[in-house]
């Protein structure tokens, strides 16, 4: 009898460590598998803080430095019109570029909003890596995004980053869609009317045109392979003109996704039947 009771004991100690193992295994592929999401999440909360405070800057400027402010961005967009060779900058013109817009000394001159594809993320002025890795860069010697009659903005974002998603949805933007950018308290519409793919020395579809306000979104492609840029260019319009996005493009962040559907998984599974499971044995 005691031979029997003996041997059941390690039975059940075998079952048990079967079903612990089982859950580690689940556990640590859970977290491989969700640690791009719970990244990409932590980023969007802090350059959603990045964002909150800068309009929190902006409203707390007088009125007559805001003006200010926005003449001195028009000017220098009227400036660099002229300019040839406005992709090259003097320490002088680098300086003059960093201070314009600059709110609040931290390089943001604004935000992106691209409801398609579900961006919500700040500019900052120019595009180091430093920048791209966590943001969306201003392309130097494009024009300011802010309003005038011959204006050529140009926004970087990295695709296909490990710790943040950024534009690597961009490819999926289809001509007729719609993005924001917000500068001071300027909120500015572009209507999707051109997308290409050229090589990375190619700058001609960044030229400006006469009378016409543009901003061309850049990003790598093909997707992780990153020999060409795809670049897509909107349009000013009025935003009262287009129509609203509809539901079916509301888009549900994976890392609300997954979760939903491994934690229930990790329960059934690290409950149920596993190796060696005998009468309803499970954790003791």
């Amino acid at each position: 009898m005691k031979e029997k009771q003996k041997k059941k004991g390690k039975k059940k100690k075998k079952i048990s460590f079967s079903t612990i193992l089982l859950v580690l295994i689940m556990v640590v592929g859970f977290s491989v598998l969700s640690y791009p999401f719970v990244s990409d999440y932590w980023n969007q909360f802090h350059q959603t803080r990045a964002i909150n405070n800068y309009v929190a800057t902006v409203d707390e400027i007088d009125p007559d430095e805001y003006e200010a402010m926005l003449k001195a961005a028009q000017e220098y967009n009227a400036r660099l019109v002229k300019n040839p060779n406005r992709y090259f900058m003097s320490d002088a013109e680098r300086a003059e570029y960093e201070s314009l817009l600059n709110v609040g000394d931290d390089g943001i001159m604004g935000f992106i909003q691209i409801p398609r594809i579900g961006v919500s993320l700040p500019v900052y002025h120019g595009a180091s890596e430093q920048v791209l890795n966590t943001a969306v860069g201003h392309i130097e010697g494009s024009s300011l995004p802010v309003d005038g009659e011959t204006v050529h903005a140009a926004l970087s974002g990295h695709r296909g980053l490990p710790t943040a998603k950024l534009f690597t949805d961009l490819d999926e933007l289809a001509e007729g869609d719609t993005f924001t950018v917000t500068v001071l308290k300027e909120v500015m519409t572009f209507q999707v009317d051109q997308i290409h793919i050229v090589n990375p020395n190619e700058m001609q579809d960044l030229e400006f045109s006469l009378g016409e306000d543009y901003c061309t979104l850049i990003t790598c492609t093909p997707y992780g392979i990153n020999t060409h840029r795809l670049l897509v260019r909107g349009r000013r319009v009025d935003a009262a003109d287009l129509l609203p996005i509809p539901p079916d493009a509301i888009r549900v962040p994976p890392y609300i996704i997954l979760p939903a559907v491994m934690i229930p998984l990790l329960f059934i599974c690290g409950g149920g039947a596993g190796p060696g499971r005998q009468d309803g044995d499970g954790l003791q």
